[in-house]
């Protein structure tokens, strides 16, 4: 009596090509996945990003306040307009008390590479020092919103 063998439903060419990759609906279908994620993620990345910026520029701006406050201590007034924050490095002409430097490197720039303002004597105390943010202009929200010496920080110092 013969036996007869019965054929997979499946032959093995078939099984084999199912093996060796993805489809193009499961490639499409994890593609849409990635970009909703994507979509999810990259604007709460990117608003920290800015935050952080503005943090960064408090916390200078907090730095060079003490190293304003360290130079009036020495020479009796804060640098003027003119000599800006230049004076916290190289003694300024005309000036006999200082005892700098006030700070171990160069005067640094905000975090969107523009140089602090610096007004000496100020509109709102002794010397306003601020940066107006990623935008470079006065005003704004977000990353674009001002920082200045004279408002409250959240470590709470005003000038």
């Amino acid at each position: 009596m013969m036996m007869r063998t019965q054929s997979h439903p499946e032959s093995p060419k078939i099984g084999r090509r199912r093996l060796a990759g993805f489809t193009l609906i499961e490639l499409l279908v994890v593609v849409v996945i990635i970009g909703l994620l994507a979509g999810l993620v990259a604007p709460r990345y990117f608003g920290q990003v800015g935050k952080s910026n503005v943090n960064i520029a408090r916390a200078q701006i907090d730095s060079l306040g003490k190293a304003l406050d360290a130079y009036r201590l020495d020479v009796g007034n804060y640098p003027t307009t003119e000599q800006g924050l230049a004076a916290l490095i190289t003694k300024p002409d005309g000036v006999d008390r200082w005892q700098g430097p006030y700070l171990q490197k160069q005067v640094p720039m905000d975090p969107w590479s523009r140089p602090y303002r610096y007004k000496a004597p100020g509109d709102h105390g002794d010397y306003d020092l601020s940066s107006y943010g990623a935008d470079g202009q006065p005003g704004g929200t977000g990353e674009n919103v001002d920082v200045n010496s004279w408002e409250n920080f959240s470590n709470g110092k005003a000038q």
